[in-house]
Parts: structure tokens; C-alpha cells; sequence
């Protein structure tokens, strides 16, 4: 009995260090934010558009993630894609204009991108082989990641280091995690190259009819449409949740800076508080999604999303900004979780499909969150900017109910 559970907890563990190392590698960079807008000189509209190519970057990988997870397998995809990922956020760290800034957040969206796919297929193909649900504590655990980064980042930049030599540090760490992680998985059938069931496209056809053919072709579209109408709910919903991390990512250190009068060297702090409070959130996901059902869980994150957006817009001191800050990690936590497990199960996708498909309509979706927030900045003030949560929070609620009427009945899709 004792073998049995050991040999279940190693690919949970193995899974686990996929996504921290990924929340790890990409969250090192975020603090720095604010220093490289001062040393490159960048107007609020300007930083807009260039952390938006790292949006960009995850829309042109496309459909590569579901092709290269086909081919070479999702643990395969996760570990060359981490090496790359550390490469192109070391790299950032020698942008001398805004120019090169952008092409280094292109690469870093790219390849964040086929690692988030590669890496939530096989949480997922843990998950089901297990029969246990995990998702959303793998989720906690890329946002701890995340947390403990930012927050070392945060001091590494208090203490004046050499910004280049920490991201270099931190890429190299990640990528002896993921190779740790594969280790661990090596031996389940998460393992194995995972194909997109649900892509008939590559069906022979050389023995139907033209007639048939065409009733084939036109089958085909219907079913790319019904598989479209169903993967749009999942992904505004996961887009509502990555538009909170997004403002945390590039907007809460300055809001924290303007707001509340923060100093610059400690405003990495307001991106750790919502990445901590959504930490906590996805370890407790699981749980209430399976209690609740992640409809009404959904509902409640919307509806703190929306109360936390109202504290920060009008905060003018440190305690209501991070108390606000706080509610929107919290109610974000378990949006993209559920609905990448959820697309997971889409008729006719296959995993991979799924998840890639929600995935980039996701990232499509979010593609105008920072230089929406850059030109109200610019035109009116940060704080009409970051009012875009009050929204989110809204939008949340209205399309939470596509998640699935109870936790119990869908366990398997988070």
C-alpha cells in the first residue's frame, strides 16, 4: 500500500516542480519592471506596448504546443521549453531600449506559452491516471513559485545587485528543477507523446467518395465549430482570471508607487501580496470546488475580483491598496484551472487540443489588457486604468455558470 501511494506522490511531485520552476523563472523578471521603465526612459503608454508583446509572443506559438506535444511528448516539450524560457528572460535583462525589451517579452511569450500548454496536459494526464484531483494545488504551486521569485527578485533589487546576474541565476535553478520533475514523472504514462484525439484532420480519406469527402470536410467544420462554441465560454472565463495576473504582473508595483507612495527598490511587494493571496486560493481550490462546485466558486472569485479592483482604484495609502490587491488574487484562483481542465474534456479536441485551443483564445483575449490599462493611464490617470477589474470581476460572475453546475460531477475536468 505504502509503494502504491509513493508511486502516485512522485508524478503529483514531479508535476508540481513543473510549475513552480515555470511561475519561478517567468516572475523573476516582474520587479524589475519598474527599474528598467526608469533606465530605458518609458512613458506608461510605451511600457503598455512592450510588456503586451509577451502576449504577442504566446498568440504566434499557435497551434505548436498540441503538434510538438504529438510529437515528441509533453514532458519532452516542458523541459527544452523551460531551457529556452530562461534564456529569453536572461536575456530581457540586457534590453538598452524599449525596442529590444519587446523582442526579448516576445520570446518569453512564446515559449511560456508551449511550456503552460505541455505542462497543464500532463497535470491533467496525472490527475486522471490517478483518479485524484490536483490541478488547481498545481496552479498554487506555479503561483508559489511565483511568490518566493518575486519576493527574492524584490530583494535582490533592494540590495542593488546586478539584475543580469540574478535572472541568469534564476533561469539555470529552473531548469535543473524541470529536470528533477522529469525525473520523477519518468515512469508514468504521462510520460508518453500525448496526440490530439480529437483532430480528425490526418483521418485517411483515400477510399471515400468525393460526395463522402465533402460530407466529411463539412462534418469536420461543423465539429470545429461546435468545439469553438464550447471552448469560448472556458476561455473568457480564464481570460478574467490571466487579466489579474497580467495587472499584477506589469501594473501592481506602479500602482503601489503611485498610489500609496511606496519606494521603488520595495515595490516588488504589491505583486508578491497577489500572487500570495492567489496562492492560497488554488491550495484551497480543490477543496471548495469539490464541496461547492465551480460555478458558485467562480461566482465568489468574480465577486471579490470586483471589490478588490474597487479598493485599489480608490486607495490613497499602503493597507487598503494590499488588502485590495489580496481580493483579486484570491478571486482569480481557480478561473484558469478550471476552465484549462474543463477544455481538457471538450468533445472531439482530445487534451492537448483542448487545452491549447482555450489556452490561445485566452492569451488572445488578454493581448489588450496592458496597453488598454497604458492608454488610460496615459489619458486619464493609472487609477481609470486598473478599474478594468472592477469589469473583470463582472464578467466573471456572468460566465462563471459555464464551468459546470457541481465540483463532484466534473472532478476530473480540473
Amino acid at each position: 500500500m505504502s509503494g502504491r501511494r509513493g508511486a502516485g506522490l512522485r508524478p503529483i511531485a514531479g508535476v508540481g516542480i513543473y510549475f513552480s520552476s515555470n511561475g519561478l523563472v517567468f516572475a523573476a523578471l516582474l520587479p524589475w519592471y519598474p527599474l528598467m521603465v526608469e533606465r530605458l526612459d518609458l512613458s506608461s503608454w510605451a511600457f503598455g506596448l512592450v510588456v503586451a508583446c509577451f502576449a504577442f509572443g504566446a498568440i504566434a506559438s499557435s497551434v505548436m504546443p498540441s503538434k510538438l506535444i504529438a510529437r515528441f511528448g509533453a514532458n519532452a516539450v516542458v523541459v527544452a521549453g523551460t531551457i529556452l524560457l530562461g534564456l529569453a528572460v536572461a536575456s530581457t535583462a540586457w534590453s538598452v531600449n524599449g525596442w529590444m525589451m519587446a523582442a526579448c517579452l516576445f520570446l518569453v511569450g512564446f515559449f511560456d506559452a508551449i511550456v503552460d500548454v505541455a505542462q497543464n496536459v500532463v497535470g491533467i494526464a496525472v490527475q486522471e491516471r490517478l483518479s485524484r484531483v490536483v490541478l488547481s494545488s498545481m496552479h498554487a504551486l506555479w503561483s508559489l513559485g511565483g511568490l518566493l521569485s518575486g519576493a527574492l527578485a524584490t530583494l535582490a533589487a533592494s540590495a542593488g545587485m546586478d539584475m543580469r546576474l540574478h535572472l541568469a541565476l534564476v533561469a539555470v535553478a529552473a531548469v535543473l528543477l524541470v529536470a528533477v520533475g522529469r525525473r520523477l514523472i519518468a515512469d508514468t504514462a504521462s510520460s508518453r507523446p500525448i496526440r490530439d484525439s480529437g483532430d480528425e484532420s490526418e483521418a485517411p480519406q483515400g477510399s471515400a467518395s468525393d460526395d463522402d469527402a465533402g460530407e466529411a470536410a463539412s462534418g469536420r467544420a461543423r465539429s470545429k465549430r461546435a468545439i469553438l462554441r464550447l471552448a469560448l465560454p472556458l476561455a473568457i472565463v480564464a481570460v478574467c482570471g490571466t487579466i489579474v495576473e497580467d495587472i499584477a504582473n506589469n501594473w501592481a508595483a506602479l500602482a503601489a508607487v503611485q498610489f500609496a507612495g511606496v519606494a521603488v527598490g520595495i515595490a516588488g511587494v504589491a505583486f508578491s501580496v497577489v500572487i500570495g493571496s492567489q496562492c492560497l486560493g488554488r491550495f484551497s481550490g480543490d477543496i471548495l470546488v469539490q464541496r461547492f462546485g465551480p460555478s458558485r466558486i467562480a461566482r465568489l472569485g468574480g465577486g471579490l475580483i470586483a471589490l478588490g479592483g474597487l479598493g485599489i482604484v480608490t486607495a490613497v495609502e499602503p493597507i487598503q491598496l494590499l488588502i485590495g490587491l489580496a481580493a483579486v488574487g484570491y478571486g482569480s484562483a481557480t478561473l484558469v484551472p478550471g476552465a484549462l481542465g474543463a477544455a481538457a474534456h471538450i468533445p472531439g479536441a482530445g487534451p492537448a487540443g483542448g487545452v491549447t485551443l482555450v489556452n490561445w483564445i485566452m492569451r488572445i483575449g488578454f493581448l489588450g489588457t496592458s496597453p488598454l490599462v497604458g492608454v488610460l493611464a496615459t489619458g486619464a490617470s493609472l487609477r481609470w486604468g486598473l478599474s478594468l477589474l472592477i469589469v473583470v470581476g463582472a464578467v466573471t460572475m456572468i460566465f462563471a455558470g459555464r464551468l459546470g453546475p457541481s465540483g463532484g460531477s466534473r472532478s476530473a475536468d480540473r
